[in-house]
């Protein structure tokens, strides 16, 4: 086994923690002249996810860090193209479904390559349907699979028809490209004709491809484990392994981890300070999408309960860590009735956290076009009427 190098600094478990909120755009001031774009090329990956509560994922995470954007500009800044034609972005499997800066297209060819050499599929293709979509798409332009001929076969959410099928596999295999989405449907396009040409290749090899999304994750994370760096974009261990040494990553220990850590050398250069955001946390911000990392982090145990069944369920279906001075000072099972922002379900660390709760909920609130808060339960009884009153005060 090869020894790993020697640390080239030590943190504290506070001095990692204020790192990473840095790197992901909650501590300091916001650039907002860059806004929603500056946003995904800032965090590299920005998950898309079907839940849509107050507004679907792709949507909260910029909002999270710049503040009430309006959500018709969140979803512009995304899928308009730019006067060149070209795209900013696409979607594509990183970390999840997740939208790319479209300069990342090919550092995206070892996972096309794998895709391509390994075709197993839950999903039978039938004879020629794969030829005939990609001849559509030459023929009609951008289209939705419904506009393809059809997604489903029945009203069965798996139930892909082949068109589905083919058009889905034309997408892994970066012969066809998403680069808008309609409606939450995807509009897909030949990537020959999406992709700008000077991006159009697959010219780089695995290991470059992995050394760029490497380093990608240690600046995105700010500092790491090499778990960490490896869910960013859902590399495997070994592949993160090959490259970390020549990734322009630094190792560090830092206290408390246990494990070995990696960081960008840029964020160790200063001092991370400045102004904290008090906001909801979507479930899936890339924050604290990996669970480990946030309970070693914040000492937050974070998990989406959606598809927990109804009665074993802690904090509800939809529950939003709420960040304030940079920590995780409790959660929110949201929900909307009219222009009614409803806290079905608060949960709070202590009676120091309200004030911030409060903030958090008044400030998605009228975000989504909401005037008015309500709380149904507060997991501490006692802290239910603190809450009210600062709602009240945040509302007047």
């Amino acid at each position: 086994m090869t020894s790993l190098p020697r640390p080239t600094a030590e943190l504290s478990a506070d001095e990692a923690r204020r790192i990473a909120l840095r790197a992901q755009g909650f501590l300091g001031a916001p650039d907002r002249r860059a806004g929603v774009r500056g946003v995904l090329r800032h965090l590299g990956a920005v998950q898309l996810d079907t839940i849509s509560v107050l507004a679907r994922s792709h949507e909260l995470i910029p909002y999270a860090r710049l503040g009430t954007v309006g959500r018709t500009t969140v979803d512009t800044a995304y899928w308009t193209p730019g006067s060149d034609g070209a795209p900013h972005a696409f979607e594509y499997w990183s970390h999840a479904a997740c939208i790319l800066p479209v300069e990342e297209w090919p550092h995206f060819a070892f996972r096309r390559r794998a895709y391509r050499a390994r075709p197993h599929w839950n999903h039978a293709l039938p004879d020629g349907t794969y030829d005939q979509v990609i001849k559509q798409l030459r023929t009609e332009g951008p289209l939705t699979a419904t506009e393809l001929g059809g997604a489903k076969k029945t009203s069965e959410w798996w139930d892909w028809s082949g068109t589905k099928v083919a058009v889905e596999r034309a997408l892994m295999y970066g012969e066809v490209v998403c680069a808008e989405r309609r409606g939450w449907k995807r509009v897909y396009d030949l990537a020959e004709r999406a992709i700008p040409d000077a991006l159009l290749h697959d010219e780089l090899d695995d290991t470059e491809c992995l050394r760029r999304l490497v380093r990608l994750a240690g600046q995105s994370l700010g500092v790491g484990t090499r778990a960490d760096i490896a869910d960013y974009h859902r590399l495997k261990g070994e592949q993160v392994d090959a490259v970390i040494a020549d990734s322009g990553l630094v190792p560090v220990t830092v206290e408390g981890w246990g494990k070995s850590a990696w960081a960008d050398p840029a964020a160790l250069e200063t001092a991370p300070r400045g102004r904290h955001r008090t906001t909801l946390l979507s479930p899936f911000d890339s924050l604290i999408w990996e669970r480990a990392r946030t309970e070693r982090i914040f000492g937050f145990t974070h998990r989406l309960e959606a598809y927990t069944p109804k009665p074993k369920r802690i904090y509800g279906y939809f529950a939003m860590p709420v960040l304030a001075g940079g920590h995780l000072v409790g959660r929110v099972d949201p929900a909307r009735e009219g222009r009614t922002l409803v806290a079905k379900q608060v949960t709070l660390d202590g009676a120091k956290a309200v004030p911030a709760v409060a903030q958090a909920l008044v400030e998605a609130a009228s975000w989504v076009d909401c005037t008015d808060v309500r709380v149904e339960r507060v997991d501490a009884p006692e802290l239910r009427e603190p809450l009210t009153r600062e709602l009240s005060r945040a509302l007047a």
